[in-house]
């Protein structure tokens, strides 16, 4: 009877913490979305070289988010961030349709991982301001999100240097983590 206490004050009570796991290909703009959400202005960033990681409370949920560099030798330490992970946000450059094959591999590389098989996935389609930018429509199609049926994913586009779009990902994240916890009760 304390075990199911617990879960339904954790359910509809106190702050949350859920583990976070930003990736995404080197340059995207994970760090500058990352800081954004923690200071509210845009950070100067140098390319992550190990990770980030930050506390940003959003309404009852407190998200530890780790922000994981995308060069390719640090993109093969990814899976040693997967183990207890909740949701994925996984941001793409929008305009850098040269990679967007590579950024559909990686992402698939991680998702269909064991450990992460029930994550939830957004997806920050970042850069919308620059001109030739893909659409959140175009990033879905080139990332095959739509062949995912089973599982909860969502596109934002979203502008990381002046926040356009961050909050409105935040909420889904926020609304999506809190569904899968209450069914997990």
């Amino acid at each position: 009877m304390g075990i199911l206490f617990t879960k339904f004050f954790d359910a509809f009570g106190a702050v949350k913490e859920r583990k976070i796991l930003m990736i995404g290909l080197d340059a995207a703009g994970k760090s500058t979305i990352l800081y954004r959400w923690r200071l509210a202005e845009t950070v100067t960033t140098i390319p992550t070289v190990g990770f980030n990681v930050e506390t940003v409370q959003y309404g009852k949920i407190s998200f530890t988010i780790w922000d994981v560099g995308g060069q390719d030798k640090l993109r093969r330490l990814w899976k040693h961030y997967f183990s207890g992970t909740d949701a994925i946000i996984y941001v793409v450059d929008s305009n850098d349709r040269d990679r967007i094959d590579l950024a559909r591999e990686e992402l698939h590389k991680a998702i269909f991982d064991d450990e992460l098989r029930s994550a939830a996935i957004l997806v920050f389609a970042n850069k919308q301001d620059l001109p030739g930018a893909m659409s959140a429509a175009e990033v879905t199609e080139n990332l095959g999100l739509s062949k995912l049926k089973e599982r909860h994913w969502y596109v934002q586009s979203c502008r990381a240097t002046t926040g356009d779009g961050l909050y409105e990902g935040l909420e889904w994240l926020q609304r999506t983590v809190d569904r899968k916890a209450v069914r997990e009760m």
